[in-house]
């Protein structure tokens, strides 16, 4: 092949853009055979009596499956797909990986066997990293640009708008008559729960001092335990796996109240309760789940019920409650904003953002470990600033997260400060 025959660096640099384009071109052949199987299905929609053309009988997976390019043997198309991740490392350069990902199912397996986690990697690359956590030594540095007409918040990767960045997460507020939902989406516009895109959301109180993390999937370290709450409540009937999708609480977020009325930074207080605090002791691990519907996937042969509404009602009293009420033997993480330092010449309240954040705001935070949870953890992690938000411009944030937390996470604490708080200011 013309791969194997290639000698020189420029060579195989050739070679690698040749296969990423007739990769695409793969793709879309794929997507012109996905349009013209809806076309048949909309055509016999129309009645009984309707024959359908004999031209449409191949899928769209058999013609990727079947392609010259399955038949690769794995040593080589390891090699081609680990230099492909290691040369494209920022974005948009960086979706030839996931081209490489849709070109067939074997395709898809070595891909996943190269591409590494964002904690191992520092690089976002697959929706599912959205879930994963950051790295643990340098941050992932992000952006938040509102938009207050739509009362619309998108997450974009990249150190400003000035460069090139990739869409993230995309939230919207909607306000409610006793609380607001800011609902979470891999879409820009498109916020339906009923949604692929669909990520999560974050419900505030009344007054704005409480806020509770939902995710529209279970938690990947609450499934582990099948000899916990949740086998138990469920009988040997298998449910679908989309039942299982709903409102988890992962996180709550408390500001502390404002009763002296006293000028001064805002307090507040992050519960995970999906990562245990030993993620941050030496030698521990945060939960890190492989694809978005894995969890659900694995766990649906041990979820069952008598009747449907025994199952709705059993899931719901299951996962409105916070995972720590599950997992009793697991203290969860515990973050608290850092506290400034008053500097007289300036008169103002200051943190060391390190150059990202250049406006004074009272959104401003830095989030640190909280010392109630300090067995075993050394003093340095305990300092770490795991998560930073602050003001750059009008309408611009900057956003920068560290392990344990996730891209996703992180977003829903930063839009917690995007909400007025009259009783803590």
């Amino acid at each position: 092949m013309i791969i194997t025959q290639q000698t020189s660096c420029r060579g195989n640099e050739m070679a690698l853009k040749s296969i990423i384009h007739v990769l695409k071109g793969v793709g879309d052949n794929v997507d012109s055979k996905s349009k013209k199987q809806a076309e048949r299905k909309c055509v016999l929609s129309r009645g009984r009596s309707y024959v359908a053309p004999e031209r449409l009988t191949s899928s769209p997976c058999l013609f990727v499956q079947e392609s010259p390019w399955a038949s690769l043997p794995h040593e080589l198309l390891f090699d081609i797909i680990q230099r492909i991740e290691a040369s494209e490392i920022t974005w948009p350069a960086r979706r030839d990986v996931v081209t490489c990902a849709s070109v067939c199912r074997s395709w898809r397996e070595t891909t996943k066997e190269v591409v590494r986690t964002p904690e191992q990697c520092g690089l976002l690359t697959f929706p599912t990293s959205l879930k994963q956590p950051g790295p643990r030594d340098c941050p992932i540095q992000c952006f938040i640009r509102r938009e207050r007409a739509t009362s619309t918040f998108r997450l974009y990767l990249g150190l400003s708008p000035g460069d090139a960045s990739k869409l993230l997460l995309t939230a919207k507020k909607i306000r409610r008559a006793t609380c607001a939902d800011f609902l979470i989406s891999m879409s820009k516009d498109d916020f339906s729960r009923a949604s692929d895109c669909y990520v999560g959301k974050l419900r505030s109180n009344f007054l704005r001092t409480k806020f509770v993390i939902y995710d529209a999937q279970p938690p990947c370290n609450l499934l582990i335990q099948s000899s916990g709450v949740l086998h138990k409540k469920f009988a040997m009937k298998k449910v679908e796996p989309k039942q299982l999708f709903g409102n988890h609480n992962v996180g709550t977020i408390s500001y502390e109240v404002n009763v002296l009325r006293t000028r001064g930074p805002r307090r507040m207080r992050c519960t995970m309760h999906a990562i245990p605090f030993t993620a941050i002791q030496e030698g521990g691990s945060a939960p890190t789940p492989a694809t978005f519907k894995e969890h659900v996937q694995c766990n649906s042969s041990l979820v069952s019920a008598v009747s449907n509404r025994t199952v709705q009602d059993s899931i719901c009293s299951c996962f409105d409650e916070p995972v720590e009420t599950i997992q009793k033997n697991t203290e969860p993480l515990t973050l608290r904003n850092k506290a400034p330092r008053w500097h007289e010449q300036l008169q103002c309240w200051c943190l060391n953002f390190k150059g990202r954040v250049t406006v004074a705001s009272v959104k401003n935070f830095q989030l640190v470990a909280s010392s109630g949870t300090s067995q075993g953890i050394p003093i340095t992690e305990l300092e770490k600033v795991i998560l930073q938000f602050g003001k750059i411009g009008k309408d611009i944030f900057t956003m920068d997260y560290h392990y344990p937390l996730s891209a996703f996470q992180a977003f829903a604490i930063c839009l917690s400060s995007f909400d007025t708080k009259p009783a803590c200011e």
